[in-house]
């Protein structure tokens, strides 16, 4: 049985636009038969999601640079570069936000893949190094977010809700 290793370079990946920051699927889930994906996250001064929860995959965050405060409802903590964040399996609602004055950068795996399927329908495409603001959330982008998000496993909360 041959072992097919593969090499991915800087400029390979869809560039996608989620909630202001840029997103690069660096690994799909379709390349994994679904087993994991990993996903490139630039995330501007003040940006990064909401509150969400998402009960059937474990999620990491390995902070390439930058000071990036996560929130659950157990508190808060502040991962600076080196640092590594893991959200188990199980639905711990969760967010992150840039609390630098520079772009944070994050690397975050999913176990199993789906999340990489998720930003794919939500996202905006967009070229290497581009970011596009976010977009206004009115009631009805709101309703069709929880939809989609619902529709891969995911629970999208209030923006005050870990406040």
């Amino acid at each position: 049985m041959a072992n097919n290793v593969k090499q991915i370079t800087k400029s390979q990946g869809n560039y996608l636009s989620i909630v202001g920051d840029t997103y690069r699927i660096i690994i799909p889930g379709k390349q994994t038969n679904g087993e994991f994906a990993m996903i490139d996250m630039l995330i501007p001064p003040h940006g990064g999601p909401g509150p969400h929860a998402h009960e059937s995959f474990h999620e990491s965050f390995y902070v390439v640079d930058g000071e990036v405060e996560f929130k659950t409802e157990e508190g808060k903590s502040i991962a600076k570069k080196g640092d590594t964040i893991t959200i188990p399996k199980g639905g711990a609602i969760h967010s992150f936000k840039n609390v630098s004055n520079g772009l944070a950068h994050l690397l975050c795996t999913v176990v199993p893949a789906g999340l990489d399927d998720f930003f794919e329908e939500i996202g905006t495409p967009l070229q290497e190094g581009e970011f596009l603001p976010p977009p206004p959330l009115d009631e009805n982008a709101v309703k069709k977010l929880m939809a989609i998000a619902k529709k891969y496993g995911q629970v999208v909360y209030p923006p005050d809700y870990l406040d």
